[in-house]
Order: structure tokens, then C-alpha cells, then sequence
């Protein structure tokens, strides 16, 4: 089987998995709302911890149970899948603790979010969701700060990288773009997956370069070093607040089309007010749609990004042969699709293809070698 068959297969079905779970949590909200169940949970919640914060965080709660209860199987699905195509070293047990962990950190941060938006509609219901957005988008920040201090060492074992000359290397390329990092670091993935990474995470003080075990393993330093190129031209390009500010505006108008929408249904009645907790679902729909919506313009700007950031590597690196290498053998760990349909690309892409950036880089090679 040609590996780019195999590749636009696997791709094929993850993408499947992904739409049925997204179609399926749609059709229970709407039924939840038509059905009547939003309103007699908020008629419970409200029953047990009166009209207030609390009871919003119960509503939340069984909303998020709800919603992980359909989520589940496309969950399990989507492991099966990384399973058979080898690209998933988990054990049933690893994967449940890890699953466990991330719905217990995403209900605290659900609900503390629900409380905000709550309290928002209760005092300024007139600017509720510009308010929410606001907090949204400091939220990113603190995340973006502190994920790698607070979030990835709940789920990764990460250490000091043990090689010092990479490690010079690295932190040395780092320095002449003017980009400071805290350090080195090996991010531990092979117990986890076959695929390979690395990444710069961090902001300011806390930025911190991370290379896992795999990518290591599999690739030269000079492969490693083009690849950190690429990942260090998004902080030096800025690319990180501009896609902070890129969802921050995608959530705001979410918010602010769920603030028309509430204004709507409060009137036909079907919620009682917009301060009426049972409107959640309908919140979490409004600003859903527009994600889908705005989906494939954040993809454009997300591959401009990328293509700026393998020309950074090339010229930070100058060294075409180990980029073109990195991409072909990233490609082949990962299962990437080579050259993907160009509608699917345009949907659902982040990245350009393998074969784009391959042929980019030989472009470039061509154009430096003619001087």
C-alpha cells in the first residue's frame, strides 16, 4: 500500500469521526432546547442551589456530562483509529487516565466560564458578550504564558535535553533571532504515539523549546535545527497574537450573534430572558457555527504563517537538503497527506501540503544557487 494512500485513508476517516462527533453534539443541543430539557435542568439546578453562581456551575456541569457522554465513542473511535494505523503506542489504561485528566481540567474551566457569562447577563445584559470576550481573550494569554509551567507536565514527562551541542544550537539560533528561551527540553511522546514534534511554547519568561523523543530518535540535528527554525519564526513573526487575536474575533462575533439570537428566543419566549441559564446550549451553538464558518479563512491565514515560516527556516538555516529531509521523514511518521484534494486542503488544512513545502524549498535552493 503506497503511503499516500494510506496516508489520505486515515485522514479520510479522522476527518469522518471528527464530523460525525460535531453533528451529533449539534443534534443534542437542539434537542435539548426544543425538547425542554434545558429548562427543566435549570429548573432543577435552581431548585437545589438557588438563582446564582452555583447554579449555573451545576448547569454547566450536567451540560458538559451530557456533552462527554456523546463525545465518548467518537473518542474511543478516534484512539481505535490511531491504533490501527500504527501510530498510537498507548495502552487502554494511559489513554483513560490522560482522557480523565483533560475533561477534568476542561469541565473547571467550562464552568468557571459559565459563571463568568452568567453573572454578565445578570449585571450588563447589554454588554455581556463584549465583556465575555474580553475574558476570553485574557484567558488565551494566561494559557499561552503558563500552559507549559502548569497544563503539560499534568500530561507529559518533560526534562532537560541531555545533549548538550543541539542543545547550544538551538538555544544559539534562538538568541540571534531575538527570541530568548528558558531552555532545552526532551518533551517525552514515544510511550504515547509514533509521530514526531517539536514545538517553542511558552511567552515571555516561560517560552521553552521542546522537542520530543521521537523526533530525536529519527532525525540529525541538522533536521532538528530546521525544524525549530520553523517553529521559532511564529514568535518571531508574531504569528502567536495574531492568531490569539484571530479567535479572540471569531469568539466575539460568535458572542455577539448568541446575544441577537438569546434577544430572539427570549421574545418567542422560548428562553426566560436572556439571563436565563437554560440558553446555554444556544450560546454554545451560535458561537460553534460561526468557528465552522470562519474555519477555512482562519485555515488561509494559518498557512500564509506556515509558508513564512519554512522560508524563516531555510534563511535562518541554509540548509534546503535537511528541511526537504525533516518534511519527507515528518511526513512519513505522521502520516501526512502528500498532496491532498485541494478542497479538502482549503477546508480543513492548517498547514500546506508535504508536497508544497518540499517543492518551496527546492525552489528556494534553485534561487540561492543562481545567487
Amino acid at each position: 500500500m503506497a503511503n499516500e494512500d494510506k496516508s489520505a485513508r486515515y485522514h479520510r476517516l479522522r476527518r469522518r469521526i471528527s464530523l460525525l462527533d460535531t453533528i451529533a453534539q449539534a443534534i443534542v443541543l437542539i434537542g435539548i432546547l426544543l425538547g425542554g430539557v434545558s429548562a427543566a435542568i435549570r429548573t432543577s439546578v435552581e431548585m437545589t442551589a438557588g438563582m446564582g453562581a452555583a447554579a449555573a456551575a451545576l448547569y454547566v456541569i450536567v451540560l458538559a456530562a451530557i456533552s462527554e457522554g456523546v463525545h465518548l465513542p467518537f473518542a474511543i473511535a478516534r484512539i481505535v483509529l490511531e491504533r490501527r494505523y500504527a501510530l498510537s503506542r498507548e495502552t487502554a489504561r494511559r489513554w483513560l487516565v490522560d482522557h480523565v485528566k483533560a475533561t477534568a481540567i476542561t469541565l473547571v474551566c467550562l464552568t468557571a466560564a459559565g459563571v463568568v457569562v452568567a453573572l454578565l447577563l445578570r449585571s450588563t445584559p447589554t454588554y455581556w458578550w463584549l465583556l465575555s470576550s474580553i475574558a476570553f481573550a485574557g484567558t488565551l494569554v494566561m494559557i499561552g504564558r503558563f500552559a507549559p509551567v502548569w497544563l503539560m507536565p499534568v500530561f507529559y514527562d518533560i526534562r532537560p535535553l541531555d545533549r548538550p551541542a543541539l542543545q547550544a544550537r538551538l538555544v544559539d539560533l534562538a538568541r540571534k533571532a531575538r527570541t530568548p528561551v528558558l531552555g532545552v527540553f526532551e518533551w517525552r511522546l514515544g510511550d504515547r504515539t509514533a509521530k514526531a514534534n517539536a514545538a517553542l511554547v511558552g511567552i515571555g519568561r516561560t517560552r521553552r523549546v521542546l522537542v520530543s523523543d521521537t523526533l530525536l530518535v529519527a532525525h540529525s540535528d541538522d533536521e532538528i535545527e530546521t525544524v525549530f527554525a520553523h517553529e521559532l519564526a511564529h514568535h518571531v513573526h508574531g504569528d502567536i497574537w495574531s492568531a490569539l487575536a484571530l479567535e479572540t474575533a471569531i469568539v466575539t462575533l460568535g458572542l455577539y450573534l448568541a446575544d441577537r439570537v438569546l434577544e430572539a428566543e427570549a421574545t418567542a419566549g422560548a428562553v426566560n430572558g436572556k439571563q436565563d441559564i437554560a440558553g446555554f446550549p444556544l450560546i454554545v451553538l451560535t458561537i460553534a457555527v460561526v468557528s465552522i464558518v470562519c474555519a477555512p479563512l482562519a485555515n488561509v491565514l494559518s498557512r500564509a504563517h506556515e509558508r513564512r515560516a519554512d522560508r524563516f527556516a531555510l534563511e535562518a538555516t541554509r540548509n534546503s537538503a535537511a528541511f526537504i529531509n525533516a518534511m519527507r521523514r515528518l511526513a512519513a511518521a505522521n502520516l501526512a497527506e502528500e498532496r491532498p484534494p485541494r478542497l479538502v486542503e482549503l477546508l480543513f488544512h492548517t498547514h500546506p501540503s508535504t508536497a508544497e513545502r518540499i517543492e518551496a524549498a527546492k525552489a528556494w535552493a534553485s534561487q540561492r544557487a543562481a545567487g
